[in-house]
């Protein structure tokens, strides 16, 4: 076996600071490049600023999912704890989408827990856990404000034209926020 040729314990190593490139921001977060999408400068920015908040919101809910199925418990506990882990994970595949299409459309997506906190418009739950009631009825508050927002957004981008991102708002994350408001309602009757 060959020896290290490393002469220096982590300990030391650690103690070095990463250097960063020199560029720093290449792009501030409340700017959009032009892109060639044959998109109106205005609307790709009304775009992204709204798929930031929805972002940020959809972010939480995801979190949210997560929290509840780590938390889970109770009679129903295996079944929940499978529903919430299938939400969270269709939250995240939105995530992926809504960024990618601010990205598209010449923004900075939002994507820091610190900035999501401050953004969002979902509010805070408690660090402790709540019963499958409680989860339940805090998830579907949290779809609720997704999905006015959503559809107000969506409403905005037939006015401006931009009809990638109403496809997106309206294909993707309305109904997948119905469908799981669809799911989840039926475990409060």
């Amino acid at each position: 076996m060959a020896r290290s040729t490393i002469t220096r314990d982590d300990a030391t190593q650690l103690k070095e600071p990463v250097r960063p490139s020199g560029t720093g921001v290449v792009q501030g977060f409340e700017h959009v490049q032009r892109t060639t999408l044959a998109l109106d400068a205005a609307a790709a920015l009304a775009s992204v600023e709204s798929l930031n908040q929805l972002l940020a919101d959809t972010m939480t809910l995801r979190d949210l999912y997560k929290k509840h199925h780590w938390q889970a418990a109770g009679p129903t506990f295996y079944m929940m704890h499978l529903l919430f882990d299938k939400h969270a994970q269709e939250q995240s595949d939105l995530i992926d989408l809504l960024a990618e299409r601010i990205q598209a459309l010449g923004g900075v997506a939002i994507a820091m827990a610190a900035d999501v906190a401050e953004a969002t418009l979902i509010p805070r739950a408690p660090k402790g856990r709540e019963d499958t009631a409680a989860q339940i009825a805090r998830l579907l508050h949290a779809h609720e404000v997704v999905l006015l927002e959503a559809r107000a957004m969506a409403r905005d981008t037939v006015t401006t034209g931009d009809d990638g991102t109403n496809d997106i708002i309206v294909s993707d994350a309305i109904r997948t926020n119905e469908r799981q408001v669809w799911f989840l309602a039926q475990h409060m009757r």
